[in-house]
């Protein structure tokens, strides 16, 4: 039924459907809870907040989500001044200078790790896909590698005009410039073989994996210690610096994704059927692999090796709310930075005053969901199979004429 006339007609006439009738069917859908998909946006937006607020309070100097909420509405202007209380000047140094920019780092990197798995599981057409895929975390991975191994024989201009984002700046390079390399062999003429794109980017993982060993290999002591840490994953580094240079490049990504949706949602059905509905597939695949390697490139530049969290979190909203990257996206966004900055609560507080590497939490709890998901795909969960009631299964209801929220991809 995947390429039948009778599917691509009644996509068709759902796509020439008035855009009121359109926006009722959306309108009228009703998700677990009774929620609306505006329902659903607001209560993780509010868990979010919530947890944020929370995770600012949390560590070595508790601090109460009151006293939280008053300093950011001082610094925003809507309170009523500032304390000239010890306590409370304490708690605005120790929030303002050192846990508001962990969080904020930890709702961007969540969110653009997530957003990045959604677009590649999307593209891929698997929930196994990740934003590793593409080359862009083993390439990061290299470039620090490189940076913290032989960074001292830079030119001394070129030491001091990067300064402490030498390694960040090595680990975007190398992101981008793999992911370029795995495009460009995908790529022959005008088309881009997305099966071509997976297998390069498998090479080519292993390929900077063999690098970055072989940098190990020769690294002392000392810069062995940055290795682990950095592959391990951390949001320790965070300032309100390292926030303002991820910040845009994430931001743009995550904003420029719903534009995508509905193209997503016709490549469900395939590439040919996406292409007869008047989707531009080429002009696609390029989008997502350019703002997945911004995002994830971005954020793993200054954050180091975070695995799980763009596998784990799409699939949790597909599951619960089904395959409709008109609500996957921002959803997506949205519990991935809750989840990772729950994460990072976790991992300074403990084994306080110790820290445990993020990146072996999100692992902890990632690696089983991801071999829950390899026996479920064996039984057809994604591949559209009828006991499946997988990401296919709502596509080709929707292209049955069914409420499956893909009418207008």
């Amino acid at each position: 039924m995947n390429g039948s006339p009778s599917s691509l007609s009644a996509l068709r006439l759902g796509r020439s459907q008035p855009a009121a009738s359109t926006h009722e069917a959306s309108a009228e859908r009703r998700y677990p809870l009774g929620l609306n998909a505006t329902g659903i946006l607001a209560a993780l937006s509010l868990l979010l907040v919530v947890v944020s607020v929370l995770a600012a309070g949390a560590g070595a100097l508790p601090i109460p989500p009151g006293d939280v909420l008053a300093i950011l509405a001082n610094k925003i202007g809507l309170g009523t001044g500032p304390s000239a209380d010890s306590r409370a000047l304490q708690y605005e140094m120790v929030l303002t200078g050192i846990r508001l920019p962990r969080v904020v780092l930890g709702i961007l990197a969540g969110a653009g790790l997530s957003v990045a798995g959604a677009l590649m599981q999307g593209l891929f057409r698997n929930p196994l896909a990740d934003p590793a895929l593409i080359g862009v975390s083993s390439g990061a991975s290299f470039g620090a590698s490189l940076m913290i191994v032989l960074g001292s024989l830079l030119p001394g201009f070129l030491a001091s005009a990067f300064g402490s984002f030498s390694i960040a700046i090595a680990a975007f390079v190398a992101g981008l410039i793999v992911t370029w390399i795995v495009y460009r062999i995908a790529t022959h003429g005008a088309q881009t073989s997305v099966t071509t794109m997976l297998l390069a980017g498998i090479a080519l993982n292993a390929l900077c994996g063999a690098g970055t060993g072989t940098l190990v290999l020769f690294s002392n002591d000392n810069q062995l210690r940055d290795l682990t840490f950095w592959s391990l994953g951390s949001l320790g580094a965070a300032t309100w610096t390292t926030v303002l240079v991820v910040a845009p490049l994430t931001i743009l990504a995550i904003a420029l994704t719903p534009r995508m949706a509905r193209a997503l949602n016709a490549m469900l059905l395939g590439e040919s059927e996406a292409q007869a509905l008047g989707i531009h597939t080429e002009r696609l695949k390029k989008s997502v692999i350019v703002l997945s390697a911004l995002a994830v490139g971005a954020t793993t530049a200054v954050t180091g090796l975070i695995g799980f969290v763009g596998l784990v979190v799409p699939h949790l909203i597909r599951l619960s709310f089904g395959p409709d990257h008109r609500l996957l996206l921002p959803a997506s966004a949205l519990l991935g930075a809750t989840l990772l900055v729950a994460a990072d609560v976790l991992s300074r507080t403990l084994i306080a005053p110790s820290e445990i590497p993020i990146g072996i939490l999100t692992a902890l709890a990632g690696a089983p969901f991801f071999l829950w998901l390899l026996l479920r795909s064996q039984g057809g969960a994604w591949g559209g199979s009828a006991r499946g009631g997988g990401a296919f299964a709502g596509a080709r209801g929707s292209a049955s004429g069914g409420k499956g929220g893909f009418t207008d991809a």
